[in-house]
């Protein structure tokens, strides 16, 4: 598989590392605006070939003609937050840019699979899609991915289990708008409360485990200015699902046209990751406030994407 990567930044470089050393890629595109940096993060990762034990992986550094027949590309160039700054500050900053890359990538690359990391994340996804250039399938915004993550970190702390063993979806918009509903959440199988009161657990304070969660992205990012291991990580994992076509369930950022109620809005929820992408919208029964919520969310991302398209 090949990978492009526009952006040479902390999520971008990290993200090389995950897909050097750990995954099972043919070739890795580096694009960046400073090309000086760019091929010196290339030249450096050059010489882990030494030492890696996975597939030898082809790097190189280039512009977007470089991206041509890359299977995925993941977009994370783009301004950060600064200080205070929230990601719907950013929106407008970041929109222009993103719709230039959008063309500049379907140019080269129509038939790739774009994952967009910038933020506002999903209204830069949605934003993009109204280009009209890339189906919604291979238009994804890696939003709640790496929210549900934390969610299955915090919670696994809480009852002393593997994070792996704790299942459940954060959905809605990557941000303080997301949603958490603990209707299909499970622990070991079991529902939350149900686990804990067979197992002598306090029950789970669930109010205060979501104000952790839309939190801990921002309590790390004012203490050491950005956010990228758990980013990297979470679209590494994506770009395992597509490339092993495994047909795994994610939570993941795609435009709705109809799906719970809501149409002309990219929203994260569970959907089915192929080597075509995100090829299937799962659908739940959701409790009704757990809707409600959903459709909060929803209102708000369709405003931001209004204003600026």
């Amino acid at each position: 598989m090949r990978v492009g990567i526009i952006g040479a930044g902390g999520v971008g470089v990290e993200l090389v590392s995950y897909l050097l050393t750990l995954g099972n890629m043919s070739e890795i595109v580096l694009v960046n605006r400073n090309k000086d940096k760019a091929w010196a993060e290339i030249e450096d990762f050059s010489y882990v070939a030494s030492f890696t034990y996975a597939r030898n992986t082809h790097l190189h550094h280039g512009d977007y003609t470089d991206c041509a027949g890359c299977d995925v590309i993941v977009i994370t160039a783009g301004a950060t937050l600064k200080g205070n700054q929230t990601r719907d500050e950013l929106l407008d900053e970041n929109a222009t840019l993103i719709k230039t890359i959008v063309h500049e990538l379907h140019t080269y690359a129509p038939n790739a699979i774009l994952l967009m990391v910038t933020n506002p994340v999903d209204v830069l996804t949605h934003i993009a899609f109204k280009e009209g250039l890339y189906p919604r399938e291979r238009l994804i915004s890696a939003g709640t991915l790496v929210d549900t993550a934390r969610f299955m970190k915090i919670v696994s702390q809480k009852v002393g289990i593997d994070p792996k063993n704790i299942n459940g979806y954060v959905l809605g918009e990557h941000g303080k708008g997301s949603t958490l509903p603990w209707s299909i959440c499970n622990i070991c199988g079991l529902d939350v409360d149900t686990f804990c009161e067979l197992n002598g657990l306090p029950l789970l304070d669930k109010a205060q485990i979501y104000q952790d969660v839309i939190h801990a992205g921002f309590e790390i990012f004012y203490k050491k200015g950005n956010t990228n291991h758990s980013i990297a990580a979470s679209v590494f994992r994506i770009i395992r699902a597509i490339a092993n076509d495994e047909h795994s369930v994610l939570p993941l950022g795609v435009y709705l046209d109809g799906e719970y109620g809501l149409s002309d809005v990219v929203l994260n929820v569970p959907v089915v990751v192929t080597r075509e992408g995100a090829t299937k919208i799962l659908h739940y029964k959701l409790l009704p406030e757990e809707l409600e919520a959903l459709h909060v969310s929803a209102r708000v991302m369709q405003k931001m994407a209004r204003e600026v398209l």
